[in-house]
Protein backbone atom coordinates (compact mmCIF):
# COMPACT_ATOMS: atom_id res chain seq x y z
CA UNK A 1 0.00 0.00 0.00
CA UNK A 2 1.49 3.39 -0.98
CA UNK A 3 2.56 5.72 1.81
CA UNK A 4 1.14 9.21 2.33
CA UNK A 5 4.34 10.61 0.85
CA UNK A 6 3.91 8.45 -2.27
CA UNK A 7 0.31 9.59 -2.72
CA UNK A 8 1.30 13.24 -2.26
CA UNK A 9 4.11 12.90 -4.80
CA UNK A 10 1.76 11.24 -7.29
CA UNK A 11 -0.80 14.05 -6.93
CA UNK A 12 1.92 16.66 -7.39
CA UNK A 13 3.11 14.87 -10.51
CA UNK A 14 -0.43 14.84 -11.95
CA UNK A 15 -0.77 18.61 -11.59
CA UNK A 16 2.77 19.22 -12.85
CA UNK A 17 2.06 17.16 -15.99
CA UNK A 18 -1.09 19.17 -16.60
CA UNK A 19 0.82 22.42 -16.23
CA UNK A 20 3.47 21.26 -18.69
CA UNK A 21 0.75 20.50 -21.24
CA UNK A 22 -0.74 23.97 -20.74
CA UNK A 23 2.66 25.58 -21.27
CA UNK A 24 2.80 23.91 -24.69
CA UNK A 25 -0.30 25.78 -25.80
CA UNK A 26 1.72 28.44 -27.59
CA UNK A 27 1.20 26.24 -30.66
CA UNK A 28 -2.14 27.20 -32.26
CA UNK A 29 -3.10 23.62 -33.20
CA UNK A 30 -2.61 22.50 -29.62
CA UNK A 31 -4.58 25.50 -28.43
CA UNK A 32 -7.50 24.45 -30.66
CA UNK A 33 -7.30 21.00 -29.13
CA UNK A 34 -7.42 22.50 -25.65
CA UNK A 35 -10.43 24.64 -26.56
CA UNK A 36 -12.17 21.54 -27.89
CA UNK A 37 -11.68 19.98 -24.46
CA UNK A 38 -13.03 23.15 -22.83
CA UNK A 39 -16.15 23.08 -25.04
CA UNK A 40 -16.86 19.45 -24.15
CA UNK A 41 -16.21 19.77 -20.42
CA UNK A 42 -17.17 23.36 -19.65
CA UNK A 43 -18.99 22.27 -16.47
CA UNK A 44 -15.68 21.22 -14.92
CA UNK A 45 -13.29 23.49 -13.04
CA UNK A 46 -10.28 24.94 -14.85
CA UNK A 47 -8.10 22.61 -12.79
CA UNK A 48 -9.97 19.51 -13.98
CA UNK A 49 -10.12 20.66 -17.60
CA UNK A 50 -6.35 20.98 -17.46
CA UNK A 51 -6.09 17.48 -15.99
CA UNK A 52 -8.42 15.92 -18.58
CA UNK A 53 -6.63 17.65 -21.44
CA UNK A 54 -3.19 16.64 -20.16
CA UNK A 55 -4.13 12.98 -19.79
CA UNK A 56 -6.38 12.54 -22.82
CA UNK A 57 -6.76 15.50 -25.23
CA UNK A 58 -9.16 13.45 -27.38
CA UNK A 59 -11.63 12.79 -24.53
CA UNK A 60 -15.23 13.68 -25.46
CA UNK A 61 -17.43 12.39 -22.61
CA UNK A 62 -16.29 11.19 -19.22
CA UNK A 63 -17.91 9.44 -16.27
CA UNK A 64 -16.96 7.20 -13.37
CA UNK A 65 -16.81 3.41 -13.63
CA UNK A 66 -20.19 2.82 -11.96
CA UNK A 67 -21.89 5.77 -13.66
CA UNK A 68 -21.10 4.32 -17.08
CA UNK A 69 -22.88 1.13 -15.98
CA UNK A 70 -25.89 2.60 -14.20
CA UNK A 71 -26.65 5.67 -16.30
CA UNK A 72 -25.53 4.59 -19.76
CA UNK A 73 -25.54 0.77 -19.73
CA UNK A 74 -21.91 0.72 -20.80
CA UNK A 75 -18.90 -1.03 -19.27
CA UNK A 76 -15.33 0.18 -19.01
CA UNK A 77 -13.02 -1.85 -21.21
CA UNK A 78 -10.59 -4.17 -19.45
CA UNK A 79 -7.19 -2.57 -18.96
CA UNK A 80 -8.45 0.99 -19.65
CA UNK A 81 -6.27 3.62 -17.99
CA UNK A 82 -8.29 6.04 -15.87
CA UNK A 83 -8.19 9.80 -16.18
CA UNK A 84 -7.77 11.40 -12.77
CA UNK A 85 -9.67 14.55 -11.75
CA UNK A 86 -9.64 16.47 -8.50
CA UNK A 87 -12.66 16.32 -6.18
CA UNK A 88 -12.83 18.59 -3.13
CA UNK A 89 -12.83 17.13 0.37
CA UNK A 90 -15.39 19.18 2.29
CA UNK A 91 -15.28 19.27 6.08
CA UNK A 92 -17.94 20.50 8.49
CA UNK A 93 -16.33 23.26 10.53
CA UNK A 94 -16.40 23.34 14.28
CA UNK A 95 -16.71 26.71 16.09
CA UNK A 96 -12.97 26.51 16.71
CA UNK A 97 -12.31 25.92 12.98
CA UNK A 98 -14.52 28.89 12.06
CA UNK A 99 -12.66 31.13 14.47
CA UNK A 100 -9.26 29.96 13.22
CA UNK A 101 -10.25 30.46 9.58
CA UNK A 102 -12.13 33.70 10.33
CA UNK A 103 -15.29 32.52 8.57
CA UNK A 104 -18.96 31.92 9.32
CA UNK A 105 -19.24 29.18 6.69
CA UNK A 106 -20.43 25.87 8.07
CA UNK A 107 -18.30 23.85 5.64
CA UNK A 108 -14.98 24.37 3.88
CA UNK A 109 -12.69 22.59 1.40
CA UNK A 110 -9.81 21.06 3.34
CA UNK A 111 -8.13 19.21 0.49
CA UNK A 112 -8.61 17.24 -2.73
CA UNK A 113 -8.75 13.61 -3.70
CA UNK A 114 -8.13 12.38 -7.22
CA UNK A 115 -10.98 10.31 -8.61
CA UNK A 116 -10.79 7.95 -11.60
CA UNK A 117 -13.01 8.63 -14.62
CA UNK A 118 -13.06 7.12 -18.11
CA UNK A 119 -13.73 8.52 -21.56
CA UNK A 120 -16.50 7.01 -23.66
CA UNK A 121 -13.85 5.69 -26.07
CA UNK A 122 -12.71 3.43 -23.22
CA UNK A 123 -16.16 1.87 -22.81
CA UNK A 124 -18.47 -0.50 -24.69
CA UNK A 125 -22.25 -0.89 -24.67
CA UNK A 126 -25.35 1.04 -25.68
CA UNK A 127 -24.91 4.06 -27.97
CA UNK A 128 -24.81 7.42 -26.23
CA UNK A 129 -26.46 10.45 -27.77
CA UNK A 130 -26.78 13.91 -26.30
CA UNK A 131 -28.96 16.88 -27.04
CA UNK A 132 -26.03 18.44 -28.89
CA UNK A 133 -26.18 15.68 -31.50
CA UNK A 134 -29.61 16.95 -32.43
CA UNK A 135 -28.69 20.62 -32.00
CA UNK A 136 -25.85 20.17 -34.49
CA UNK A 137 -28.21 18.65 -37.02
CA UNK A 138 -30.78 21.38 -36.47
CA UNK A 139 -28.24 24.18 -36.63
CA UNK A 140 -26.97 22.93 -39.97
CA UNK A 141 -30.15 24.55 -41.26
CA UNK A 142 -29.73 28.19 -42.34
CA UNK A 143 -32.92 29.34 -40.64
CA UNK A 144 -32.03 27.84 -37.28
CA UNK A 145 -28.60 29.50 -37.16
CA UNK A 146 -30.28 32.80 -38.00
CA UNK A 147 -32.86 32.18 -35.25
CA UNK A 148 -30.15 31.59 -32.64
CA UNK A 149 -28.26 34.69 -33.78
CA UNK A 150 -31.40 36.84 -33.53
CA UNK A 151 -32.34 35.35 -30.15
CA UNK A 152 -28.87 36.03 -28.74
CA UNK A 153 -28.88 39.58 -30.14
CA UNK A 154 -32.34 40.25 -28.66
CA UNK A 155 -31.29 38.84 -25.31
CA UNK A 156 -28.25 41.15 -25.12
CA UNK A 157 -30.36 44.18 -26.08
CA UNK A 158 -33.18 43.41 -23.67
CA UNK A 159 -31.48 41.75 -20.70
CA UNK A 160 -28.05 43.45 -20.53
CA UNK A 161 -26.64 46.96 -20.73
CA UNK A 162 -25.14 46.22 -24.16
CA UNK A 163 -26.54 47.70 -27.36
CA UNK A 164 -26.28 45.40 -30.38
CA UNK A 165 -27.00 46.70 -33.86
CA UNK A 166 -26.10 45.92 -37.46
CA UNK A 167 -24.39 47.91 -40.19
CA UNK A 168 -23.39 47.15 -43.80
CA UNK A 169 -20.03 45.38 -44.07
CA UNK A 170 -18.86 48.15 -46.41
CA UNK A 171 -18.90 50.55 -43.45
CA UNK A 172 -16.85 48.32 -41.13
CA UNK A 173 -13.45 48.79 -42.81
CA UNK A 174 -12.98 45.12 -43.57
CA UNK A 175 -14.12 43.86 -40.14
CA UNK A 176 -17.06 41.52 -39.54
CA UNK A 177 -18.06 43.48 -36.44
CA UNK A 178 -16.67 45.46 -33.51
CA UNK A 179 -17.18 46.30 -29.84
CA UNK A 180 -16.96 49.94 -28.72
CA UNK A 181 -16.10 50.10 -24.99
CA UNK A 182 -16.88 53.81 -24.52
CA UNK A 183 -20.52 53.30 -25.60
CA UNK A 184 -20.84 49.60 -24.60
CA UNK A 185 -22.04 48.97 -28.14
CA UNK A 186 -21.61 45.96 -30.45
CA UNK A 187 -22.00 46.35 -34.21
CA UNK A 188 -22.27 43.33 -36.52
CA UNK A 189 -22.04 43.24 -40.30
CA UNK A 190 -25.71 42.72 -41.11
CA UNK A 191 -25.22 41.68 -44.74
CA UNK A 192 -22.68 38.92 -43.97
CA UNK A 193 -23.92 35.95 -46.07
CA UNK A 194 -22.37 33.25 -43.84
CA UNK A 195 -24.80 32.93 -40.94
CA UNK A 196 -22.43 30.79 -38.87
CA UNK A 197 -19.73 33.44 -39.22
CA UNK A 198 -22.25 36.12 -38.25
CA UNK A 199 -23.14 34.24 -35.06
CA UNK A 200 -19.47 33.59 -34.30
CA UNK A 201 -18.74 37.31 -34.74
CA UNK A 202 -21.44 38.15 -32.19
CA UNK A 203 -19.90 35.66 -29.73
CA UNK A 204 -16.47 37.21 -30.39
CA UNK A 205 -17.61 40.78 -29.75
CA UNK A 206 -19.61 39.72 -26.70
CA UNK A 207 -16.43 38.16 -25.30
CA UNK A 208 -14.65 41.50 -25.80
CA UNK A 209 -17.44 43.25 -23.90
CA UNK A 210 -17.05 40.89 -20.96
CA UNK A 211 -13.26 40.70 -20.88
CA UNK A 212 -12.11 44.06 -22.22
CA UNK A 213 -14.83 46.65 -21.51
CA UNK A 214 -14.09 49.86 -19.61
CA UNK A 215 -14.93 48.24 -16.27
CA UNK A 216 -13.38 44.84 -17.05
CA UNK A 217 -10.42 43.66 -15.01
CA UNK A 218 -8.57 42.67 -18.18
CA UNK A 219 -9.18 45.80 -20.27
CA UNK A 220 -5.46 46.62 -20.44
CA UNK A 221 -4.40 43.37 -22.07
CA UNK A 222 -2.33 43.80 -25.28
CA UNK A 223 -4.41 43.85 -28.48
CA UNK A 224 -3.13 40.49 -29.76
CA UNK A 225 -3.88 38.95 -26.35
CA UNK A 226 -7.42 40.37 -26.39
CA UNK A 227 -8.14 39.12 -29.90
CA UNK A 228 -6.89 35.63 -29.06
CA UNK A 229 -9.09 35.51 -25.98
CA UNK A 230 -12.21 36.74 -27.80
CA UNK A 231 -11.63 34.34 -30.67
CA UNK A 232 -11.12 31.48 -28.23
CA UNK A 233 -14.46 32.18 -26.53
CA UNK A 234 -16.20 32.33 -29.91
CA UNK A 235 -14.58 29.06 -30.97
CA UNK A 236 -15.67 27.32 -27.76
CA UNK A 237 -19.23 28.67 -28.09
CA UNK A 238 -19.54 27.45 -31.68
CA UNK A 239 -18.04 24.05 -30.82
CA UNK A 240 -20.58 23.73 -28.01
CA UNK A 241 -23.54 24.03 -30.38
CA UNK A 242 -21.88 21.72 -32.87
CA UNK A 243 -21.07 24.20 -35.64
CA UNK A 244 -17.65 23.66 -37.21
CA UNK A 245 -15.56 26.83 -37.35
CA UNK A 246 -12.22 25.20 -38.09
CA UNK A 247 -11.84 27.28 -41.26
CA UNK A 248 -11.82 30.51 -39.27
CA UNK A 249 -8.64 31.95 -37.86
CA UNK A 250 -8.00 31.39 -34.17
CA UNK A 251 -5.33 34.04 -33.85
CA UNK A 252 -1.75 33.56 -32.79
CA UNK A 253 -1.37 32.09 -29.36
CA UNK A 254 2.38 32.43 -29.77
CA UNK A 255 1.95 36.13 -28.92
CA UNK A 256 1.47 35.09 -25.31
CA UNK A 257 4.47 35.10 -23.02
CA UNK A 258 5.70 31.62 -22.19
CA UNK A 259 4.91 32.20 -18.56
CA UNK A 260 2.90 29.64 -16.60
CA UNK A 261 1.05 32.21 -14.48
CA UNK A 262 0.13 34.34 -17.50
CA UNK A 263 -1.14 31.38 -19.53
CA UNK A 264 -3.18 29.98 -16.63
CA UNK A 265 -4.68 33.40 -16.02
CA UNK A 266 -5.62 33.77 -19.68
CA UNK A 267 -7.17 30.31 -19.82
CA UNK A 268 -9.12 30.96 -16.64
CA UNK A 269 -10.52 34.18 -18.11
CA UNK A 270 -11.47 32.38 -21.34
CA UNK A 271 -13.21 29.66 -19.37
CA UNK A 272 -15.25 32.09 -17.27
CA UNK A 273 -16.71 33.87 -20.30
CA UNK A 274 -17.04 30.64 -22.32
CA UNK A 275 -19.14 29.10 -19.55
CA UNK A 276 -21.37 32.17 -19.52
CA UNK A 277 -21.84 32.12 -23.30
CA UNK A 278 -22.49 28.37 -23.33
CA UNK A 279 -25.14 28.69 -20.61
CA UNK A 280 -26.87 31.50 -22.54
CA UNK A 281 -26.73 29.61 -25.83
CA UNK A 282 -28.01 26.38 -24.32
CA UNK A 283 -30.94 28.24 -22.79
CA UNK A 284 -31.76 29.97 -26.07
CA UNK A 285 -31.53 26.80 -28.15
CA UNK A 286 -33.98 25.16 -25.75
CA UNK A 287 -36.38 28.11 -26.01
CA UNK A 288 -36.16 27.89 -29.79
CA UNK A 289 -36.93 24.17 -29.72
CA UNK A 290 -33.55 23.22 -31.15
CA UNK A 291 -32.90 20.73 -28.35
CA UNK A 292 -36.30 19.04 -28.46
CA UNK A 293 -34.85 15.74 -29.56
CA UNK A 294 -36.54 12.39 -29.65
CA UNK A 295 -36.11 10.09 -26.67
CA UNK A 296 -32.52 8.98 -26.58
CA UNK A 297 -32.21 5.16 -26.70
CA UNK A 298 -30.04 4.84 -23.60
CA UNK A 299 -32.29 7.23 -21.68
CA UNK A 300 -35.61 5.59 -22.63
CA UNK A 301 -36.78 4.95 -19.09
CA UNK A 302 -39.44 2.43 -20.07
CA UNK A 303 -36.72 0.09 -21.35
CA UNK A 304 -34.80 0.12 -18.08
CA UNK A 305 -35.05 -2.58 -15.44
CA UNK A 306 -36.26 -1.74 -11.93
CA UNK A 307 -32.71 -2.12 -10.64
CA UNK A 308 -31.36 0.26 -13.30
CA UNK A 309 -34.04 2.83 -12.45
CA UNK A 310 -33.23 2.67 -8.74
CA UNK A 311 -29.49 2.98 -9.43
CA UNK A 312 -30.12 5.90 -11.77
CA UNK A 313 -32.30 7.60 -9.14
CA UNK A 314 -29.60 7.26 -6.50
CA UNK A 315 -26.91 8.40 -8.94
CA UNK A 316 -28.86 11.51 -9.93
CA UNK A 317 -29.45 12.41 -6.28
CA UNK A 318 -25.70 12.27 -5.70
CA UNK A 319 -24.96 14.33 -8.82
CA UNK A 320 -27.45 17.01 -7.73
CA UNK A 321 -25.70 17.28 -4.36
CA UNK A 322 -22.33 17.74 -6.07
CA UNK A 323 -23.46 20.06 -8.89
CA UNK A 324 -22.46 23.70 -8.55
CA UNK A 325 -23.73 25.08 -11.87
CA UNK A 326 -27.41 26.17 -11.50
CA UNK A 327 -28.34 25.13 -15.04
CA UNK A 328 -26.71 21.74 -14.68
CA UNK A 329 -28.47 21.22 -11.33
CA UNK A 330 -31.83 22.14 -12.89
CA UNK A 331 -31.32 19.65 -15.72
CA UNK A 332 -30.36 16.91 -13.25
CA UNK A 333 -33.48 17.62 -11.18
CA UNK A 334 -35.64 17.29 -14.30
CA UNK A 335 -34.01 13.93 -15.04
CA UNK A 336 -34.60 12.86 -11.43
CA UNK A 337 -38.28 13.82 -11.69
CA UNK A 338 -38.62 11.76 -14.88
CA UNK A 339 -37.06 8.72 -13.22
CA UNK A 340 -39.22 9.20 -10.11
CA UNK A 341 -42.36 9.40 -12.26
CA UNK A 342 -41.44 6.23 -14.16
CA UNK A 343 -40.81 4.34 -10.89
CA UNK A 344 -44.13 5.59 -9.51
CA UNK A 345 -46.08 4.71 -12.67
CA UNK A 346 -44.48 1.29 -12.84
CA UNK A 347 -45.19 0.59 -9.16
CA UNK A 348 -48.85 1.63 -9.51
CA UNK A 349 -49.27 -0.60 -12.54
CA UNK A 350 -47.71 -3.56 -10.74
CA UNK A 351 -50.06 -3.04 -7.79
CA UNK A 352 -53.09 -2.83 -10.08
CA UNK A 353 -52.04 -5.97 -11.94
CA UNK A 354 -51.51 -7.81 -8.68
CA UNK A 355 -54.92 -6.80 -7.32
CA UNK A 356 -56.71 -7.74 -10.55
CA UNK A 357 -55.07 -11.19 -10.44
CA UNK A 358 -55.91 -11.63 -6.75
CA UNK A 359 -59.47 -10.39 -6.18
CA UNK A 360 -59.49 -11.75 -2.63
CA UNK A 361 -57.00 -9.03 -1.71
CA UNK A 362 -59.53 -6.34 -2.61
CA UNK A 363 -62.25 -8.12 -0.56
CA UNK A 364 -59.97 -8.35 2.44
CA UNK A 365 -59.16 -4.66 2.21
CA UNK A 366 -62.87 -3.81 2.12
CA UNK A 367 -63.64 -5.98 5.18
CA UNK A 368 -60.73 -4.51 7.10
CA UNK A 369 -61.92 -1.00 6.34
CA UNK A 370 -65.43 -1.80 7.56
CA UNK A 371 -64.06 -3.22 10.80
CA UNK A 372 -61.94 -0.17 11.45
CA UNK A 373 -64.88 2.15 10.85
CA UNK A 374 -66.80 0.42 13.63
Amino acid sequence: MPSKADVKAWKTQLVAQAEQQILKLTDSDQFKQYLNTLAKFHQYSARNIDLIYAQNPQATQVAGFKQWQTDFNRTVNKGAKAIRIAAPIIKKLTPADQKRLDTTDERAIVGYRYLPIFDISQTSGDPVLSAKDFVKENLADHQNVTSLYNAFKDYLNQQTDLQVSEAPLAKLNGAKGYFQPCTNRIVIGGDEPDNALKLKTLYHEYAHSQLHGLKAAFKDRPRAYQETQAEAVAYVAMQNIGVDTSNYSLGYVATWAKDKAVIHSALSEIQQVSNKVIALSDGLTKQLGLQEAQKEPEHDLKKRSAQELNQSYQGLQQQIKQATDPQQKSELKNQLNDVHQEISDRTQKQLQDFVSQNPEIRQAERNTGETLKR
